[in-house]
């Protein structure tokens, strides 16, 4: 890997342009999977150090100029249950499960590509952060017990997490500690009170009727501090089916010094899981 020192109105996008990267997403998830805790980032903080892969497989084909601005988007794959509708019912768990990303957005749409386009949907064992807060909790579904996102064998890890989902875990001061409540001794405990339901959630895809989250949802605090996806709980481990079905590429991103496809021949004759 190489690092780059980020510049005042550096985007993933423009990044990803600029380092011949074949999408954003692979440079986001490159950097935040490698990087300690303390500099994963939802956006591009500028002076800090991002992460950049250099295998061949994630670059692009083309030989563009690094001031190239024209648009980009972003390899997804198709989500399972999604049709061309404005909203959809997600499928049981028992059938076939997408790869838990956003598909594209149709061209017939005049709004242009959604920000969601190419984010994956979260799960329960994703994890979250608070801009006021120090620890970071893992979700607890309990709007359904229906839709497990790239997974069929109904693994809990995996149930997809809706707009209605506020819990967390743990329960108790999931937080730790809340900078906006400073005193002598020290910040007091987080007093999580979720403000509402979760916004920024892709509408389209729904589960029992509520809207599911993608990394770029937001949920507010009553006490103050703004709730963002730390990670989509997606990449820690996949079991034989997942590993016929993995798309190379994209694992190469996780595991960039393993031979995906020599792997996934490795999985044939076994019921192990396999962890990345």
């Amino acid at each position: 890997m190489k690092n780059y020192v980020i510049q005042k109105g550096d985007t993933f996008s423009s990044l990803a342009r600029q380092l011949k990267l074949k999408n954003e997403g692979i440079l986001k998830t490159y950097h935040n999977l490698h990087c300690p805790p303390e500099d994963i980032m939802e956006e591009p903080v500028p002076g800090k150090t991002i992460l950049i892969p250099e295998d061949p497989q994630l670059m692009t084909e083309e030989t563009e100029p690094q001031n190239i601005a024209a648009s980009s988007q972003e390899e997804s794959t198709e989500n399972a249950g999604s049709d061309e509708g404005d909203s959809t019912e997600e499928t049981p768990q028992n059938e076939e499960q997408s790869s838990g990303k956003t598909e594209q957005q149709s061209d017939k749409e005049d709004s242009g590509s959604s920000p969601h386009e190419g984010k994956y949907f979260i799960v329960q064992k994703g994890t979250v952060q608070c801009n006021q807060g120090f620890k970071f909790p893992k979700f607890k579904v309990t709007s359904h017990q229906k839709h497990y996102w790239n997974d069929e064998e109904g693994n809990a890890d995996y149930l997809a997490v809706t707009e209605d989902d506020l819990q967390l875990d743990p329960a108790a001061q999931p937080f730790g500690q809340c900078k906006l409540k400073p005193s002598s001794g020290g910040y007091l405990p987080c007093a999580y009170a979720p403000a509402g339901k979760w916004q920024k959630t892709y509408e389209k895809v729904k589960v029992m009727g509520k809207s599911c989250l993608t990394e770029i949802s937001e949920l507010m605090c009553s006490t103050g501090g703004k709730i963002t996806i730390l990670k989509h709980g997606q990449q820690s481990e996949i079991g034989k089916s997942q590993v016929a079905k993995a798309n190379t590429q994209e694992q190469q991103v996780y595991n960039p010094v393993v031979d995906f496809d020599e792997f996934k021949e490795g999985t044939k004759d076994t019921d192990e899981l396999y962890y990345s």
